[in-house]
């Protein structure tokens, strides 16, 4: 919600002007992507920001006919009213007054929206192989691992 005018407890000199979703910035689809979120932060004091982020100059991908998300964005509002697009990653020192604008991409959809059916051969429980013939025949042989996949596997037992 917007309004939240909360300090970080971990980030001193950083109040939190709004938190929202973004939306729609996820893709179309049978199943669409989901929505990314909007961060407005304020920066009380000097401070040096740095982003690692992704998805800015290219949208995150459909699959099976399912629409492409939006793209994030990067966006410093100087205290000056200079607005600058800061793009994937960077580091920029602020001072007070000084607004960063985060907004995360959203997920691409999944399947053709308009007929509702799913391309053959596709449920549940196989929709990560399907994903997987979609990828260059060299990336199919890459075991899935990690906590991702820890993560991924439990959700689809459920």
């Amino acid at each position: 919600s917007s309004g939240i005018n909360a300090e970080w407890p971990s980030r001193p000199g950083v109040l939190v002007d709004h938190f929202s979703l973004r939306p729609g910035s996820g893709g179309t689809g049978l199943h669409p992507g989901g929505d990314g979120m909007v961060r407005r932060l304020r920066f009380r004091r000097d401070l040096t920001l740095c982003c690692l982020t992704e998805r800015r100059s290219t949208q995150p991908y459909g699959m099976h006919g399912g629409g492409c998300g939006a793209r994030g964005r990067n966006v410093l509002e100087r205290c000056n009213g200079q607005v600058i697009n800061l793009g994937a990653k960077c580091a920029v020192q602020v001072v007070p007054g000084d607004v960063f604008l985060l907004e995360t991409p959203g997920g691409g959809g999944w399947g053709h929206p308009d007929n509702g059916e799913k391309p053959p051969g596709t449920t549940r429980d196989n929709a990560r192989d399907t994903a997987r013939e979609d990828m260059p025949a060299k990336l199919r042989k890459v075991e899935v691992r990690g906590s991702v996949a820890q993560y991924t596997r439990n959700q689809e037992s459920a």
